[in-house]
C-alpha cells in the first residue's frame, strides 16, 4: 500500500499600503512564497503595485481544491473580496506578522 504524506495548500489575497489592489493566488508554501513576492520574485502585478501585505488566506487539503476558489476569487467583484477580507481581518492586518 502506497503512503500519501499529508499537504497543504493555501489561497491568498495580498494588497498595498493603500489597499487599492488585491492579488489573490495559492501556493504549496506560503511562507516561502511571501518571501518571494516581497523580494521581488514573485508575480510581476505584485511587484508593480507593492502588493506584499497578506490580508486573507485559506487553508486547503486538495490542490484542486484550492486552484477552483482561486478561480472562483479571482471571479468574484471587488466589493466581494473586501467583504470576505473584512469578515476576518477588518482592520487589514499584515496577518503574516503572526
Amino acid at each position: 500500500m502506497a503512503f500519501k504524506s499529508l499537504h497543504v495548500y493555501w489561497i491568498y489575497i495580498l494588497t498595498n499600503k493603500k489597499h487599492d489592489v488585491l492579488y489573490i493566488g495559492v501556493t504549496g508554501g506560503i511562507e516561502d512564497r511571501l518571501r518571494r513576492h516581497r523580494s521581488g520574485e514573485g508575480s510581476v502585478f505584485t511587484k508593480k503595485y507593492n502588493a506584499y501585505k497578506l490580508v486573507h488566506f485559506e487553508e486547503f487539503q486538495y490542490i484542486n481544491d484550492a486552484i477552483a476558489r482561486e478561480k472562483q476569487l479571482k471571479n468574484w467583484h471587488r466589493e466581494w473580496k473586501i467583504n470576505l477580507i473584512e469578515k476576518e481581518n477588518p482592520e487589514w492586518k499584515d496577518l503574516s506578522e503572526n
